[in-house]
């Protein structure tokens, strides 16, 4: 039992360090790889580590027409089209600020949830949260918003992700919870890819392609460990603990991101940006208040009930 609780809790650091490291290596991928190219490359290694485990566990993937739809919704809308928003992005603003700017996802998710999922409305915790949210995500854009300023637009596109990152995972809420996750996840990823790649070889130079210690460093760290080790410690996770703990990971990656593009890239926030990214956490804490209240009463009692038959 103990060891479990060892284990839960390393999992935990070990997706929170990991995907709050991703932001790093993608802008240091950025030196060598450009970002369509960067998201293709990343995303193909971690197909073929995940079609390997698949073949040791002999499972395959599913063609029937609601599996192909979770594939392709996963491929435009998780596993293409954001990433490379959030690699365009990292090229032009930090990337302490693009992890600040994301961590908005579980709001955003919030809200679609309540508007397309019957059993997920929102209550006021969440109505309070997301509120807190905005204004903090309003604070960060306001001194540096000028129309066509490519700052801004990068910020805007980090956004964007979000809401396309929300979608997908509403749609798979819907029609993938069923589904063997690796093999869901791998399909998503194979239309992911050949959606980046057609892009790459229509909007970028190959030439600018430089698989040096950096560009190379970044994609192999990425696709392993920022794909691969993180999906699968976190479904590990989620058969063991309440989701909503696994949402207070978003709390702890901006931070994560910030310290190391501070340390290693030497990167400068404004006062702004922590305001804002204070009120943004803040705001996912509260979001999930509710949740957080029941599943700590609902321990309490079996606590002491336990305590009650054993006495």
């Amino acid at each position: 039992m103990r060891s479990d609780k060892i284990l839960i809790i390393l999992g935990f650091i070990v997706i929170s360090v990991i995907w709050g490291s991703t932001w790093l290596a993608i802008k240091i991928g950025l030196e060598s790889i450009p970002p369509l190219y960067g998201v293709a490359i990343r995303f193909s290694l971690a197909v073929l580590i995940l079609s390997l485990i698949m073949f040791l566990r002999k499972e395959k993937l599913l063609l029937d027409r609601n599996s192909i739809i979770v594939y392709i919704t996963l491929g435009i809308s998780s596993f293409s089209i954001p990433f490379a928003l959030v690699y365009w992005s990292e090229q032009y603003i930090s990337s302490g600020l693009a992890s600040i700017l994301f961590a908005v996802y579980p709001l955003v998710v919030a809200v679609l949830s309540h508007i397309f999922l019957s059993n997920e409305p929102l209550n006021p915790f969440k109505i309070t949260g997301i509120l807190i949210g905005f204004i903090g995500v309003l604070i960060i854009f306001w001194k540096d918003i000028h129309i066509g300023d490519v700052n801004t637009l990068a910020m805007g596109a980090i956004i964007l992700s979000t809401v396309l990152q929300g979608i997908s995972l509403v749609i798979v809420k819907r029609r993938g919870m069923a589904m063997n996750p690796i093999s869901m996840n791998c399909g998503g990823m194979i239309i992911g890819i050949v959606v980046m790649y057609s892009l790459a070889l229509m909007f970028e130079d190959y030439s600018k392609l430089h698989f040096d210690e950096k560009g190379l460093g970044s994609i192999l760290y990425l696709g392993t460990f920022g794909t691969v080790v993180t999906f699968v410690t976190y479904y590990w996770l989620l058969k063991r603990v309440e989701a909503v703990y696994l949402s207070l990971t978003s709390l702890i990656t901006p931070i994560v991101a910030v310290f190391l593009g501070t340390i290693i890239l030497y990167e400068d926030l404004s006062p702004q940006v922590f305001l804002g990214a204070a009120l943004v956490l803040l705001g996912l804490l509260i979001t999930n208040g509710r949740d957080l209240i029941e599943i700590l009463r609902k321990q309490s009692f079996m606590i002491a009930s336990q305590k009650d038959l054993t006495g």
